[in-house]
């Protein structure tokens, strides 16, 4: 018989980055001691990187343990019936204190050809940002091959790409191919495709702690880049109380969900819901049971909780697979 259904919190999965800073402790409460710390990885199953329940009758499972035992319960009928009994999705808040390197993702037919992974589609919900913040998302205007090339060489990439000042609120949805960083002083919540396949074209010549610089991919990004201009920045409704759609695409629905008061939810049992608490406090209630949720907080609702309510004052990211 299946073990009983509730919503669950996982062990955070923290990462040291070269670029990472204390933000996820002092403003997302996450428990680090290191002054580098750049990703938490809330909910995953990515190999090595399997994330572990932290509440409840089933504390102490992974992930992989209850899909196993219950895909269609966890899943949803839909989701299990397209990506079998993988977890298709990855969610992360992430700690700039320094640029990121200035990297793209493949496609899921040149990842799963290379690297038997999905590609990775993703996005982002800024969170909180510095004065003057930016990121890098695709190129200024059309390129191609010969010039990414020509200005890599030269160490004048950055020239040629496409330069955006981000606040908190604002969302971009990265396509895989789109060459991109996450600049200085911002902290994103990212919602993405399971997968950790990171192609590395340039990384402003930094060097670790033994003097060492990272890895580069130029070779194998070359075939994985749109060379072209892309859209990346989504405009969103924030009507309250409701699910007000910020993306949707063939791997993931985003929905910004503004709380102020109780709402209401029903689901079809087709999939998971996951909500990212982007800021302030709520609670999900079901089944008469009460659970409390804060800022920086990630929660997966499986696909069996068909009916439940949300209450409180709180910005919530809403994510399933439609």
């Amino acid at each position: 018989m299946s073990a009983k259904m509730y919503p669950m919190q996982f062990e955070p999965i923290l990462k040291e980055r070269i670029w990472g800073g204390e933000k996820l402790k002092t403003i997302l409460n996450k428990p680090i001691n290191s002054k580098i710390t750049g990703e938490s990885w809330e909910l995953s199953t990515v190999e090595g990187d399997v994330s572990i329940i932290a509440n409840g009758s089933l504390k102490g499972k992974s992930l992989m343990d209850i899909i196993n035992e219950s895909p269609d319960e966890v899943l949803g009928t839909a989701v299990h019936a397209r990506f079998g009994k993988q977890f298709p999705l990855l969610f992360k808040y992430l700690d700039a204190r320094e640029d990121l390197s200035i990297q793209v993702h493949p496609n899921d037919k040149l990842a799963k050809e290379r690297h038997n992974s999905f590609g990775k589609t993703e996005m982002w919900y800024v969170m909180q940002a510095d004065t003057d913040s930016r990121i890098i998302v695709g190129f200024k205007e059309d390129s191609n091959k010969e010039e990414y090339l020509n200005h890599l060489e030269n160490n004048t990439l950055v020239s040629i790409l496409d330069d955006v000042k981000a606040k908190s609120g604002d969302v971009f949805f990265l396509e895989t191919g789109t060459v991109h960083a996450i600049g200085a002083g911002l902290v994103v919540a990212e919602i993405q495709q399971t997968s950790d396949i990171t192609y590395r074209l340039y990384d402003f010549d930094r060097v670790d702690a033994q003097g060492n610089k990272r890895e580069l991919h130029v070779d194998l990004a070359l075939d994985a880049i749109n060379y072209n201009k892309v859209e990346t920045f989504k405009n969103y409704d924030k009507v309250f109380n409701q699910s007000n759609v910020i993306v949707d695409c063939p791997y993931f629905t985003t929905n910004y969900l503004p709380l102020d008061g109780k709402v209401e939810v029903s689901k079809n049992g087709k999939s998971f819901t996951v909500y990212m608490c982007v800021d302030g406090n709520f609670e999900i209630e079901s089944e008469n049971e009460k659970y409390i949720y804060k800022k920086g907080d990630t929660v997966l609702v499986p696909a069996a909780l068909k009916s439940f309510s949300l209450n409180g004052n709180a910005a919530v990211l809403e994510v399933c697979i439609v």
